[in-house]
């Protein structure tokens, strides 16, 4: 129940809260500090009350531990959310961090020298090879919407490589958090909950560099367009309204996640969210019509065979629709 819990936790959560950001993100392209202090600061509240007891419970796991895997965390989300302002589409964005599978085999072969069998390799060529195209698509599209000046074009292409370079950083960062987080688990115990908390709250500090770009949005959603909020029954700023809301998905898909993280193996983990990406971007897609080519769904479809491949789902589920081996009776 708790892994099933959890995986229904992350769709729901992290797939409506993609909607949420996507709204935000189209009014304020650079929005992104605002919204991942908001979200901090929430799931940091609410479990300084519910989880430590307003400071009174002692962690299991070391402070110090967790600062590590903060300094990882923080920087992650940061970066992730920072990485929009370098020409980088939602979809884009989605497609290119569901290499978290290249990123763990790397990182797996590198620190815990592990050896993968042919197909976990052939599984990350194709991986790779649908992040490459939906990575030169969208390359060509920044020079097609800039081919009216040569040298805006070449701006915009280097402002496009900042941003694919801080994606790329921001994978491998979390994919390294991903295999300390689970060697914490496994000499600490399970303990998702207070994961959680520390993971947001022992980063807060670091928000006060990002201040002055903090303020400023929030003078800007101030200052959008005013809706009526039934449930108050008061006139409440738009962009408001939306970062409520992506607070509150952000706090169901970010609970799911470290449930899943003390249930199951990384693989698995890595496994729900890529499925869970996969279904953000086809919506994105279709709901806010993004520029979306047959190239960009070659690729896609591609990351999504090779994310398949990679975990085995095929020929797990073929091995329990054969149903277990029947034993042969030993003739007397």
């Amino acid at each position: 129940m708790g892994t099933a819990f959890a995986i229904t936790l992350v769709f729901v959560g992290c797939c409506s809260n993609v909607v949420f950001l996507e709204l935000l993100v189209r009014e304020f392209p650079g929005c992104g500090n605002i919204v991942t202090f908001a979200q901090f600061a929430f799931i940091a509240f609410e479990g300084f009350i519910f989880e430590t007891n307003f400071g009174r419970k002692k962690p299991a796991i070391p402070v110090r531990n967790y600062v590590i895997m903060v300094t990882m965390f923080f920087t992650v989300s940061v970066i992730n959310n920072y990485a929009l302002n370098f020409n980088i589409s939602m979809p884009l964005h989605m497609i290119f961090r569901s290499g978290s599978l290249i990123a763990n085999m790397i990182l797996g072969i590198i620190i815990l020298k592990k050896r993968y069998s042919p197909s976990k390799y052939l599984s990350i060529a194709l991986v790779s090879a649908g992040i490459f195209i939906c990575t030169i698509m969208s390359a060509k599209q920044v020079n097609v919407a800039n081919k009216d000046s040569v040298e805006d074009g070449f701006y915009a292409f280097l402002h496009w490589l900042i941003g694919i370079a801080m994606l790329t950083f921001a994978l491998l960062m979390s994919a390294r958090m991903g295999i300390f987080q689970e060697t914490l688990y496994k000499q600490y115990g399970k303990h998702s909950k207070e994961a959680l908390f520390y993971n947001h709250f022992l980063p807060l500090p670091g928000f006060l560099l990002l201040s002055a770009d903090i303020y400023n949005h929030y003078v800007h959603f101030n200052l959008s367009t005013p809706v009526e909020v039934p449930v108050i029954g008061m006139m409440v700023p738009v962009m408001w309204v939306y970062l409520l809301a992506n607070i509150i998905t952000q706090y169901v898909c970010i609970r799911g996640v470290f449930i899943l993280t003390t249930e199951c193996t990384s693989l698995t983990v890595t496994l729900v969210v890529t499925l869970r990406k996969f279904l953000s971007l086809i919506f994105s897609i279709v709901y806010f019509q993004n520029p979306f080519t047959l190239w960009h769904w070659v690729g896609t479809a591609v990351v999504f065979i090779g994310t398949l491949l990679y975990t085995e789902v095929l020929s797990n589920l073929q091995a329990a629709l054969r149903g277990p081996p029947v034993k042969e009776k030993k003739v007397e």
